[in-house]
């Protein structure tokens, strides 16, 4: 993390047209595609910067068509290739359990899911699927941070910033890419 004081530190956003819909990044210029904030909107100011936490949200932020590297991974995630995204550095607050929760939601292979309570036992706290919940809830960085791989025990979607239409399309592309992949490699 930048030692500099938020207002020195400058922002980039993207919004790219995607099968899903429109999707916005916002990256921390200054660090090459660090992703601080991601979602499938047009209206970032009111749905995406909030979630950034005040110490690490650029008090600039300069709109581009594209942010190289980042880019790159969005529209390699909505062709079926998920790794990009899965490796590019992100960056969002929280204590040393919601930092691990969020490392596990990036090991989630694209086509399957985990329940809260795997995603608990996986961040070493087996017995905090509710604290497995609020991590994806307060998950600032959809897509690179894969939120949407998770879901209620009984199997059911639990809920999704983005809207559970979304995230049961999400999951439905992701399983179909996999098993095309699987298809041609057999």
């Amino acid at each position: 993390m930048s030692d500099d004081h938020p207002d020195d530190r400058p922002g980039a956003r993207a919004t790219l047209d995607t099968p899903f819909g429109p999707f916005t990044v916002v990256a921390d210029a200054d660090a090459d595609g660090v992703v601080l904030a991601a979602g499938w909107t047009t209206v970032p100011d009111d749905e995406l910067l909030p979630l950034v936490h005040p110490t690490l949200r650029p008090a600039k932020i300069v709109d581009r068509s594209e942010l190289g590297a980042v880019t790159d991974a969005v529209l390699a995630f909505h062709d079926g290739d998920p790794g990009p995204a899965a490796t590019l550095p992100v960056r969002q607050y929280g204590g040393p359990f919601l930092q691990e929760v969020w490392a596990r939601m990036r090991e989630i292979p694209a086509g399957t899911s985990l329940s809260y309570t795997e995603l608990a036992a996986r961040a070493g706290r087996p017995l905090a699927p509710r604290g497995a919940a609020q991590a994806c809830a307060h998950n600032a960085i959809g897509l690179f941070v894969p939120c949407h791989r998770v879901r209620r025990g009984d199997g059911s979607l639990g809920g999704f910033r983005w809207g559970l239409s979304r995230k049961e399309e999400l999951l439905a592309a992701e399983a179909a890419h996999v098993a095309a992949r699987t298809a041609t490699e057999a």
